[in-house]
C-alpha cells in the first residue's frame, strides 16, 4: 500500500486533476490511497470570506466563485451519469458554508473555531470531485471525510492529534476498503474533536494527513505529490544550477524545511519517521522523473554538505546589557513574552559574556514583539540594566545543511571563508550540536550572494553530489 498526497496546484484545475486520475490509475496495482488538498488558493479565498463576513460585509461575491470554481471543474471531469449527484454535494456544502457566514456576518465575530470551519470547505469540496474523476476514469474510488477518522484535541487552526484513536479509527475503516480494491481519497489539513467539531492542523497540513494516515495502516511508501522535481541542493531561484537531491535523510529534511527549503515540514515527517515510512517528493506535472527520496539513511557527499536554503524578511531582536549577566530568569521571561504572543523563534544566539541574547523572527513580527518586551523589562530599563532593546531589520538567514557535515573539518572555515573574500558581513551566526547545519545571518541585501557563493564553494550543483 503506498499514500498519494496530493497538493493545491496538483489539484487546482479540471487538467491538473485529469493527470492525478492518470497518475493514480498508473499505480492502481500499488493499492494507493489518495489524500487530497484544496484547489490552489481556494483555502486563502475561504479566509477571506470569513474576515470579509467578520467585518459585517456580505462575502456573496467571493463565494460565488468557489461555487463557479467547483462547478466548472466538475462539468469538465465527471462522467454524464454522475455528473448531477457531485454538483448536488457540493453545492450543497457550499449553502452550508453561506449560512455559516451569515452567521458571522451579524456576530461579526471569527472565533478560531469558525476559522476552522470556513477553512475545511476546501478539502471538502475537493475530494468527492477527485473520487469521482478517478470513477469516470475506471479506477474504484469513495470519498472520506478525515473528520470521521482523525481525532484531535480542541486546539483549533493548529490541532494536536490523538494518535490513539486516530490510528484504530483509521485501521479499522479503512483497510476493509482498500481490500475490496478501492481508492479511498481522504481529505487532508482537517479532523475534528471527540465532540465532533471540526479542526484544523495547521497550514499545508495535508502532507501531516499522508503521514498520519500512513503510519496507522502501515503504508509502504508515502509519495507527496507536488510542483516541483522533488528537493533541490538551493532555491532555484536564486542558484540558477541548482538540482534535484536524489535522497536526503529525515533529519536532513528536517532541517531543510525549517530554514525555508520546499520540503516537509517536520511535524508532517514525524508519524512516517517513527515508523521508518520511506517519503518520496514527486512532480505531478513531471511524474516520470525520479523525485527526492526521503529515508532513514542518505548518501553522503565528498564535503560533507547536502544544500544551501535560506528564508529573507526577517529582523533580529537585540537584548543588551549588563544586567543580563548571571541573571538566570532572563532567557524565561524572554521566551515567555514570545511565547505570549506566537511568535515563532527562527534562530537565537547568545554572547558567552551574557551582554546580549538575539532572538531571529519574522520581519512582521518586530513591530509586535519590541514594545512587548520593552513592557516586560521596563523596570531593568529604567534602571539603566538593561541597555537596549531593539530591532534590526531587512535580514535573511542562510542555512548550510548535510548530514555528512558532522566531524568533517574545515566546513565553517570554507563557508566563512567564501563570504569574507567577496565581503559579506556576518551578523550573527548558530550551530546545533547534531552538526546538521549552520546557519547565519547576512543582510537582505546579501542573501542572493551568499547562497551562490556557499553552494558553488560546496560544488553542490556538480554531478558527483548525490
Amino acid at each position: 500500500m503506498i499514500i498519494m498526497k496530493f497538493g493545491g496546484t496538483s489539484v487546482g484545475s479540471a487538467d491538473a486533476i485529469r493527470q492525478v486520475a492518470d497518475i493514480v490509475k498508473s499505480h492502481y496495482r500499488l493499492q494507493p490511497l489518495v489524500v487530497v488538498s484544496a484547489m490552489s488558493k481556494v483555502t486563502d479565498t475561504l479566509r477571506s470570506i470569513a474576515e470579509e463576513a467578520c467585518k459585517g460585509h456580505d462575502p456573496k461575491e467571493l463565494i460565488q466563485t468557489v461555487r463557479l470554481r467547483h462547478k466548472e471543474a466538475i462539468e469538465a471531469l465527471i462522467a454524464t451519469e454522475e455528473r448531477a449527484s457531485i454538483l448536488s454535494v457540493c453545492f450543497n456544502m457550499i449553502d452550508e458554508l453561506e449560512k455559516i457566514c451569515h452567521g458571522i456576518m451579524l456576530l461579526q465575530e471569527l472565533s478560531s473555531r469558525s476559522i476552522d470551519l470556513v477553512s475545511s470547505f476546501g478539502e471538502r469540496l475537493s475530494a468527492p470531485i477527485i473520487s469521482a474523476a478517478l470513477r469516470t476514469n475506471d479506477v474504484p474510488s469513495v470519498p472520506i471525510d478525515a473528520r470521521d477518522y482523525i481525532k484531535t484535541d480542541e486546539r483549533h487552526t493548529e490541532a494536536e492529534v490523538d494518535f490513539p484513536e486516530t490510528r484504530v479509527r483509521l485501521s479499522k475503516g479503512l483497510n476493509s476498503l482498500i481490500d475490496d480494491g478501492q481508492v479511498p481519497v481522504i481529505t487532508g489539513f482537517v479532523g475534528s474533536t471527540s465532540d465532533g467539531v471540526t479542526t484544523t492542523l495547521g497550514r499545508g497540513a495535508s502532507d501531516y494527513t499522508a503521514s498520519i494516515v500512513g503510519s496507522a495502516l502501515q503504508s509502504d511508501e508515502i509519495w507527496i505529490w507536488t510542483d516541483v522535481n522533488g528537493a533541490m541542493t538551493a532555491d532555484p531561484r536564486i542558484v540558477a544550477d541548482a538540482r534535484v537531491m536524489e535522497n536526503i535523510s529525515y533529519h536532513e529534511a528536517a532541517e531543510l524545511s525549517y530554514f525555508g527549503a520546499k520540503v516537509l515540514h517536520p511535524k508532517t515527517m514525524l508519524p512516517a519517521v517513527k515508523q521508518q515510512i520511506p517519503i518520496r517528493i514527486k512532480n505531478t506535472f513531471n511524474p516520470a522523473e525520479q523525485g527526492t527520496l526521503i529515508s532513514a539513511d542518505t548518501m553522503p557527499t565528498a564535503m560533507g554538505v547536502k544544500a544551501v536554503t535560506s528564508i529573507d524578511r526577517l529582523c533580529l531582536i537585540m537584548i543588551e546589557g549588563s544586567g543580563l549577566i548571571g541573571t538566570p530568569d532572563t532567557p524565561a521571561r524572554l521566551f515567555k513574552t514570545t511565547a505570549e504572543h506566537k511568535i515563532p523563534i527562527i534562530m537565537i544566539t547568545q554572547a558567552s559574556s551574557e551582554h546580549d541574547i538575539c532572538l531571529l523572527i519574522n520581519e512582521t513580527d518586530g513591530n509586535q514583539i519590541v514594545p512587548a518586551l520593552k513592557t516586560e523589562f521596563r523596570h531593568e530599563l529604567a534602571l539603566g540594566s538593561l541597555e537596549e532593546i531593539s530591532a534590526q531589520p531587512d535580514l535573511a538567514v542562510v542555512a548550510v545543511v548535510g548530514q555528512g557535515m558532522k566531524g568533517t573539518p574545515g566546513i565553517a572555515a570554507r563557508t566563512f571563508g567564501i563570504l569574507g573574500e567577496h565581503g559579506i558581513n556576518i551578523i550573527a551566526i548558530a550551530q546545533g550540536s547534531s552538526e546538521l547545519n549552520i546557519s547565519f545571518v547576512v543582510a537582505r541585501n546579501d542573501l542572493q550572494r551568499a547562497v551562490q557563493l556557499v553552494h558553488d564553494s560546496f560544488e553542490l550543483s556538480g554531478r558527483g553530489v548525490s
